[in-house]
């Protein structure tokens, strides 16, 4: 009884003590690597308010790819889009580190990809990765719920030297839902934020993003926005750019 009622407090207070960083490095061909981190050492402060509770230190990666051939059998039993929504995400991998005495705590979700397209799913993936994650271990089943996720989604592209990020709602009445149901909190969540860190293969020579920072050579960009304003406003982390030819 205690666990279960611990799970949910736990989320929540995960939820409003991070800070969110989107990651990308971009090749000249399109691939690259992508990485969606949490930073929740604020949740380390908790720590001692949990009780039937013990903080270790620890450094796992979970690959995805692995998981999934674990638990086949169970895979082949869901619906072909449950299965095809898993396959989208094989080549994600999990990184989760905690180290109590030093007060961090970090979740990183990444991947490789071959092309621009393929960060595409990198939202959507991360959004849900918290179902994949609850049935992960040796004994239970894979599960998956198709209402979770999917409220919002981003859009990349990158052709003739320009790139583009683009938010946007997939599903409005689900995402009023989820904005109401946050008025309570707002007070807590008003110190999240939301970066994003962009490296591309060439020269920045413009950009949509008044306030963003540059690196040295001019290949980095970043810059960040309040988490709660994202949540409402997808479009406060939209990105435009073009590189040097």
């Amino acid at each position: 009884m205690i666990k279960k009622f611990l799970l949910p407090t736990v989320v929540m207070m995960a939820l409003i003590s991070c800070q969110f960083t989107e990651t990308m490095t971009l090749n000249e061909d399109g691939s690259g690597r992508m990485s969606i981190s949490m930073d929740m050492k604020e949740l380390m402060a908790f720590g001692g308010m949990m009780e039937d509770t013990t903080m270790v230190k620890l450094d796992t990666i979970i690959r995805m790819k692995d998981v999934l051939l674990e638990k086949k059998d169970s895979i082949a039993a869901l619906p072909k889009e449950e299965q095809e929504r898993l396959k989208k995400i094989e080549n994600f991998n999990f990184h989760s580190s905690m180290d109590p005495e030093a007060g961090t705590m970090m979740f990183d979700v990444f991947t490789n990809f071959t092309n621009i397209e393929e960060a595409n799913e990198m939202m959507n993936a991360f959004e849900t990765s918290g179902d994949y994650l609850m049935g992960m271990g040796k004994d239970t089943e894979v599960q998956t719920d198709s209402k979770s996720g999917g409220i919002m989604a981003v859009a990349y592209s990158y052709a003739n030297g320009k790139f583009m990020r683009d938010a946007f709602i997939k599903d409005k009445e689900r995402h009023q839902m989820q904005v109401d149901s946050m008025k309570s909190a707002e007070g807590f969540m008003s110190s999240m934020t939301y970066k994003i860190k962009y490296t591309f293969p060439k020269k920045i020579i413009k950009s949509s993003v008044e306030d963003a920072r540059y690196s040295l050579d001019g290949k980095t960009i970043e810059f960040e926005r309040s988490f709660l304003e994202y949540l409402k406003d997808p479009d406060v982390l939209d990105l435009e750019v073009e590189l040097e030819q």
